[in-house]
């Protein structure tokens, strides 16, 4: 356990090694891929851990009460991007929302993801019908 009076980036960069190391056992391809994130977790290591990894940071520069201009090469930051974010907040507040989702009753891990791929495939359904 920890205390809640971290920010949120604390151990950003701890957390992205264990999923590249995953996503690397899984042999899964992320090169070129978007991290979109909020100024909250715009940290220099994190950064430099994405890029050298070959994914591309989009996060909103944090001021942070800078005083004067950031020196050197301007960051990486696609607006339109960023803003295709906000769907994965919404569905992440619409699973919050059912207790079935939310708390894991299921003692078999397969049931637990067999209801978040239905609830998916739910919500896909829901907005393909609401584009006809």
């Amino acid at each position: 356990m920890i205390a809640g009076n971290h920010n949120d980036s604390y151990e950003l960069t701890n957390r992205l090694k264990d999923l590249f190391r995953q996503l690397n056992h899984l042999e899964l391809v992320y090169t070129d891929a978007y991290f979109n994130a909020d100024s909250a977790f715009d940290t220099k290591e994190a950064r430099k851990l994405l890029w050298n990894r070959g994914v591309r940071p989009n996060i909103p520069e944090n001021k942070r009460n800078r005083k004067h201009t950031k020196r050197g090469r301007k960051r990486h930051f696609d607006k339109a991007v960023y803003k295709k974010r906000f769907v994965n907040e919404r569905t992440f507040a619409w699973i919050d929302k059912f207790k079935r989702l939310l708390i894991r009753f299921e003692r078999k891990k397969v049931y637990f993801l067999g209801f978040h791929l239905l609830a998916y495939t739910l919500i896909n359904l829901r907005n393909v019908l609401a584009k006809v």
